[in-house]
Parts: C-alpha cells; sequence; structure tokens
C-alpha cells in the first residue's frame, strides 16, 4: 500500500474565513487546500480515465488479437489490460488516501474555526444560538462540509472520464459519441429541478434537529431542578413533540433525495440502453468490429459510474451548502470584547491594576478585597477589570488602558475564576493544569493550599483519575476547590475570585484564607467577597457602593470604624 506524507491535524492557524456567503466559504476552505485538491484529482482523473480505458483495449484484444489470431497481438493487449488495472488500482489507493485528507482537512479546520470563534464570542454567541445548536454544527454540518472535499475527486475523473469516453466514441461512430457527449448533461439536468426542493427541506431539517438537540441539551443541564417542581413530563411532551417535527422534516427530504438517487440508476440504464442498441444495430449493419461492440458494451456499463458520481457530488455538495449556512451563521456573531487596532505590548512586570471609574486599585503583591452591598454589583466591577465588556477605557495596567492590550494577553495574565465553579471531562491532572505547565508537586502544593488534598485521596487513580461530565462525580464543596486550584495553577499575574469558599465549611475556609498568601507568592490577587475569614487576610479591603469606592482599609479598621462593612460582612442591624 502507498503512503502519501503525513499530516499534522488540527493546523496551527486556521485562518480567517471568508463568511460572506455559503458558497464564499466553501471556496475559501478549497483554496486553503488547493494542491490537495488538485492531486486528490489528478489520481481521481487516473482512476476514472483507466477504467474507461480498459474496454478499449478489451476491445482491442479481441479485434487484434482474436479475430486475426495472432498471439503476439492479443498478449500485448492483455498486458496493456493488466497494466491499466494496476495503475487503477493505485491511483483509487492514492486517490482515496487524498480524499480521506481532504474530508479531514475541510471537516477540523471548520471545527477549529467554530472553537476558536466560541473562545473570542464568549456569551454573546450562546445569547443568539443555543448552545445545542453549536454542538450539533460541530458535530454535524462540519462532517457535511468535509463531504464534498472527499468526493470531490471522483466528481472530477467521472467529468473528465465522460470527456474521453466520448471522443472514443467520436472517434469510432459519430452518432454514439454525439449521443454520450450530449446525452449525459442532458440526462444530469433534469435532476436539476429537485435541487432547490433538496436544498430547502435539508434546511428545514437541520434547523429542526437544531431546536431538538438545543431542548435536550437544556433537559439534561436542568433535570434535577424538573424533578424537583415535577416538570418531567412537561418537557418530555416538549421532547416529542420536537422529535416529531425532526421525523416530518426529515421525511419531507425524502421525496428530491430519492429523485436524485432513483436518477442515479435510470439515467445512466436510458443511456445504456440507447448506446446499447445503436452499437448492436452498427455491428449488424457491419459498420463495428465485434471487439469495438465489446468496448461499447463496456463503455455504456461504465457510463452509470460517472453519472451516478455527479448526482452523488450534487448530494453531497448541497448538504455541505446547508452546513455552511449554519457555521456561518455562528462565525458571523460578533465578539462583546474585541482585540484593538494595534494593541500595546503587554508589561514585562504588573506593577498595578487600577480602575478609574470606582477607584479600586490592586497594588503588586498584595491580597486586596472587594466587598459590595449585593453579588451583582461585584460581578459588574469584575467584569470590567477582567475586560469582559468593552467599555474598560478607563481601567489602566501600569498606567495603560486595558482596552489597549491584546485580547489574548489579558486573558493570559489576568485570571477571573466565577463563582459556579466548572470542570470538564477529563484527565484530573490536565483539568487542574490544561497545558502541562506544572509538575505533580506544584498540583499537590496547590490542593493542599486549597484544602483539597482529602479529594485526591478518596480518588483510587489520584491525579490520573477520569473526572466526569461537569464533575458530577464531586460535591459542590469540591468541585468549588478544584477549580480554586486550577485558578491559582494558573500563575496568573492578576487573579480575580469570586466568592471561592462559599460552598465550602468554615474550617475548611479558614484553611484556605490561611494559605492563600503562601501559594500565590509576589503575584496579585483580589477576593470578591464578604466572608470574614478571608477579609481579616486581605492587605486591603475596598467597599464598593453604587459602583464607588466609599471605604477603604484593613478589616479590622474598617470593622472599628464602618457601620456599613458591620452590616455587609458582620450582619449587624442598622
Amino acid at each position: 500500500m502507498l503512503h502519501l506524507p503525513y499530516r499534522e491535524l488540527p493546523v496551527g492557524d486556521p485562518g480567517t474565513p471568508d463568511t460572506g456567503s455559503p458558497l464564499r466559504y466553501l471556496a475559501w476552505l478549497a483554496r486553503h487546500q488547493k494542491w490537495l485538491l488538485s492531486l486528490n484529482a489528478l489520481f481521481g482523473i487516473g482512476w476514472m480515465v483507466s477504467q474507461a480505458l480498459v474496454w478499449a483495449a478489451v476491445g482491442a484484444a479481441i479485434d487484434h488479437g482474436i479475430r486475426r489470431h495472432s498471439d503476439v497481438e492479443l498478449f500485448k493487449w492483455v498486458a496493456i489490460v493488466v497494466a491499466l488495472g494496476l495503475f487503477q488500482a493505485g491511483c483509487g489507493a492514492l486517490r482515496h488516501q487524498l480524499a480521506v485528507t481532504n474530508w479531514m482537512s475541510a471537516t477540523y479546520r471548520t471545527i477549529q474555526l467554530i472553537g476558536r470563534h466560541i473562545a473570542t464570542t464568549g456569551p454573546a454567541l450562546t445569547d443568539e444560538i443555543p448552545a445545542g445548536d453549536v454542538v450539533n454544527t460541530v458535530a454535524a454540518d462540519a462532517m457535511r462540509i468535509g463531504g464534498t472535499y472527499d468526493s470531490f475527486a471522483r466528481f472530477a475523473g467521472a467529468i473528465v472520464a465522460w470527456i474521453v469516453v466520448s471522443f472514443i466514441l467520436l472517434s469510432t461512430s459519430v452518432e454514439l459519441g454525439l449521443i454520450v457527449l450530449l446525452g449525459v448533461p442532458i440526462l444530469g439536468s433534469l435532476t436539476v429541478p429537485l435541487m432547490k426542493p433538496l436544498h430547502t427541506t435539508q434546511a428545514a431539517q437541520r434547523e429542526a434537529a437544531g431546536r431538538l438537540a438545543a431542548l435536550g441539551s437544556d433537559t439534561v443541564a436542568g433535570l434535577r431542578i424538573l424533578r424537583g417542581v415535577g416538570g418531567e413530563e412537561v418537557f418530555l411532551r416538549n421532547y416529542r413533540n420536537q422529535s416529531q417535527k425532526v421525523r416530518v422534516a426529515g421525511t419531507r427530504i425524502a421525496a428530491p433525495q430519492a429523485g436524485l438517487e432513483s436518477g442515479q440508476v435510470l439515467l445512466p440504464a436510458i443511456l445504456t440502453g440507447v448506446v446499447t442498441f445503436l452499437g448492436a444495430r452498427d455491428v449488424m449493419n457491419g459498420s463495428l468490429q465485434p471487439g469495438q461492440l465489446v468496448a461499447f458494451f463496456g463503455y455504456a456499463s461504465f457510463l452509470t459510474t460517472p453519472l451516478r458520481t455527479a448526482i452523488d457530488y450534487v448530494i453531497m455538495s448541497t448538504r455541505a451548502y446547508v452546513g455552511a449556512s449554519k457555521v456561518l451563521r455562528i462565525l458571523r456573531i460578533q465578539p462583546i470584547v474585541a482585540d484593538p487596532e494595534n494593541p500595546v505590548a503587554w508589561p514585562e512586570t504588573l506593577s498595578r491594576l487600577e480602575d478609574q471609574r470606582s477607584g479600586v486599585v490592586v497594588e503588586r503583591g498584595h491580597l486586596v478585597a472587594l466587598v459590595t452591598d449585593t453579588p451583582d454589583h461585584a460581578a459588574v466591577l469584575v467584569d470590567r477589570l477582567g475586560r469582559f465588556v468593552p467599555d474598560t477605557d478607563d481601567v489602566l495596567v501600569n498606567g495603560v488602558a486595558i482596552s489597549s492590550y491584546a485580547l489574548a494577553d489579558v486573558r493570559s495574565h489576568v485570571i477571573v475564576s466565577e463563582i459556579e465553579p466548572r470542570l470538564f471531562t477529563g484527565e484530573l491532572r490536565y483539568e487542574l493544569m490544561p497545558h502541562g505547565l506544572a509538575d505533580d508537586e506544584r498540583i499537590l502544593q496547590v490542593l493542599r493550599a486549597t484544602s483539597s488534598l482529602d479529594v485526591l485521596d478518596a480518588l483510587e487513580d489520584g491525579l490520573s483519575t477520569t473526572v466526569e461530565e461537569r464533575g458530577r462525580g464531586f460535591s459542590g464543596g469540591q468541585r468549588q476547590r478544584l477549580s480554586l486550584a486550577r485558578a491559582i495553577l494558573t500563575n496568573a499575574d492578576v487573579l480575580i475570585l469570586v466568592d471561592p469558599t462559599s460552598a465550602v465549611d468554615t474550617h475548611t475556609e479558614g484553611r484556605i484564607a490561611a494559605r492563600l498568601r503562601e501559594v500565590r507568592g509576589e503575584h496579585t490577587t483580589l477576593v470578591a467577597t464578604s466572608s470574614p475569614l478571608l477579609l481579616e487576610k486581605m492587605d486591603v479591603v475596598f467597599v464598593v457602593l453604587d459602583g464607588q469606592v466609599t471605604e477603604h482599609g484593613t478589616h479590622h479598621e474598617l470593622v472599628e470604624r464602618s457601620s456599613t462593612y458591620r452590616q455587609i460582612v458582620l450582619r449587624e442591624e442598622s
């Protein structure tokens, strides 16, 4: 078996796609793999044309070898048949390898584009498109897009083989040559009226399937709540109704697709019947040799393949077009926060993070706390400091607006860990340190600081344990501690924690508070919390009311002088 050079997938940079239209997006993908597609087309042409030429060689062997009783001519043409067969096998093997490569390249480039766009758009995407629909686009539509590049070589081979056979027939019989040369596109054009209804019904079915996936995803995510309020039957009924809509939409696809696939059989059969009849007539009239008749029978049989291949390519292209429209629906959504046109280089040392609007100032190496009257007010301020909202020109990093830096730099150096702990499926070691930048010793040190060693001790395989989906094998407090450990392991210049101990008991919270400074070292940590155990370990606490710093100082200083602080933190009655 011949093997082509290994191609690394996914690619390092998928590029910037053309989102003008589905066709332009498909053309953009083709340009990115034009050499692979061209080489694959050559092998496809060689594979298909060699099949056609076999019949010419068989006919010549009959006419030049058997009828003339020439062993030399017979063996020569038999050798040509064998050589064509070997050539066809080689081209077929390479065509298939390249076809799979092209399919995977287009599919994974599309998946990479979607993944990168999800990471940059954030909540803007799920505000517009249900998460289940996004998953369905990755799982189904990307594959359909890849399918059209998989079948491209066979389609190119079919077109060239049709032309070659037509000219061979023209050189033997002008009548038969014209019938083949004109008959194939005419018969193929009969399928065109089915294309629009196929496109429409496939788009409708894809839309219904996306809604079903979104409904299923939402139902599974909220199953515990549904059980609590007795809503299982309601959502089951909704899911059943949507399933029926998908079934009906799928049934509507059957008519145009059945018409196309029936055409793959019927139309070539019509052409075969015509060519066979006329060829037999010419032999009876003496204008064709017996070997030429055999070749004509072979051509008539072979011509079913190019026509079927062309119709199959039309079906695949229609599916790819529908899939590309779904991909573009995702790629056209703009992120809430965008990179500046000319980003400033990130400073070697982040010495100061300041929010001029509120008055919060975070100095390097300090433990700083935010105390607000409601969690929503803390979330607004944290979003600004982490640059998760567009209006951040008055948030300064070393005196320069944070909006002047590349978003990738901000995300690398300013890490925000939200209150809801989220774990993903995978080995625990790499869930805690996705980029593998810390060894096991450092991971264990941080687990100790977050009082999480008991979680590890309960796992049979330790750090090699596979985390279940959404971390459902852990309790809420365990997930929160593991998420806190993951945030600390990023070694970020500024780590912003939102109520990092809200789900743990007071003894565990006290241990975490006592070890936070040690594990963060010289880096800066900002904690939005109202926990006295955490607040008493902070270097400075900012009290923020109505978006403005009203007071600041240590926990003990604020307890002494601020009744507002005592009301928020100590739940003191006014």
